[in-house]
């Protein structure tokens, strides 16, 4: 049986009584890189608070490593590395003197692990450069550097590539993958880039409205986003009469503009036509197209699912 690093059970969190979180049901196996989608205010930053312990929930319980967080609190948390906001770096400081600062502040042993996080980052040629001349993407992975510091198991990163150029991005992931692989770090990332977490993520959590909508492989999610039929027809809701009850068909999806998106059933697309006209249903359009992790994602968001 794989181990967890984390579960989550019927967490709920409110403020001022507006439900940000309902009922939140999350698992994280050691090893994945967990990619939880979702748009700005979908509760991804309160669910990292709460992770992180910056925050309580309402309800509900969290495990980490097989514990409950506040029985033993530090030494759990000392195996987590946490960057949800910008640190407080000191402008006037190198990227060294800012991590010394932090090593001596957590009690880090070992100087020399200053240089090895910042070679892990991408930051060894930094020299005497101060925080301050850094370009966004320097201080993003001077804050991966911090958060590393302290050789956690588990990495907790909430919109890490947020502002970032395509080329920092590209050196952000870099250095995601070569901490999952070589390291053996679990990580949980949060992002509203789709087709960034597509590149990295081997699970993901799909939350809209503080609610988790889903959570699947991405070796299951490969085999769901692969080609399907797109159907619109004079009247959608006979259509996937004739669908279920004529075809045998119930793998489909019923969009709100009136589009039938039905999968597994590529090569059946000349006989969808023929039934829809047999039923006198007015056939608009019928065409085959790839689903991909941000069709997937809206699909997930909107429509009758019939999956």
């Amino acid at each position: 049986m794989q181990e967890t690093v984390l579960s989550m059970t019927n967490i709920s969190k409110a403020y001022k009584k507006k439900p940000v979180l309902s009922d939140i049901h999350m698992t994280i196996p050691r090893g994945a890189i967990y990619g939880l989608a979702g748009s700005n205010g979908a509760g991804k930053s309160t669910l990292m608070r709460i992770i992180s312990g910056q925050t309580a929930a309402d309800k509900g319980e969290l495990n980490l490593f097989g514990t409950i967080p506040v029985r033993n609190n530090t030494q759990i948390r000392h195996r987590m590395g946490i960057l949800i906001e910008e640190p407080g770096f000191f402008h006037h400081m190198t990227a060294a003197e800012n991590l010394e600062y932090y090593r001596l502040q957590f009690g880090v042993p070992g100087e020399e692990r200053i240089s090895e996080v910042l070679d892990l980052v991408g930051l060894s040629q930094t020299g005497k450069k101060k925080f301050g001349d850094f370009s966004m993407g320097m201080k993003q992975r001077l804050g991966l550097a911090l958060a590393l510091l302290h050789s956690p198991e588990f990495l907790v990163l909430d919109e890490p590539i947020n502002g970032l150029d395509p080329e920092s991005i590209r050196e952000m992931r870099r250095v995601f993958l070569d901490l999952n692989k070589r390291q053996n770090v679990t990580l949980l990332i949060s992002s509203h880039i789709l087709a960034e977490l597509e590149n990295i993520a081997t699970v993901y959590g799909f939350l809209s409205h503080g609610k988790l909508l889903q959570e699947i492989t991405a070796e299951e999610l490969k085999k769901k986003c692969s080609t399907y039929i797109d159907l619109q027809v004079t009247d959608s809701k006979q259509m996937c009469v004739v669908l279920e009850k004529d075809l045998g068909l119930t793998d489909y999806q019923v969009h709100p503009d009136g589009h039938i998106h039905i999968f597994h059933a590529m090569e059946r697309g000349e006989e969808i036509a023929r039934a829809a006209v047999m039923k006198g249903i007015g056939l608009k359009s019928l065409s085959s197209h790839a689903l991909n992790l941000e069709n997937y994602y809206m699909n997930l968001m909107g429509g009758d699912t019939n999956v």
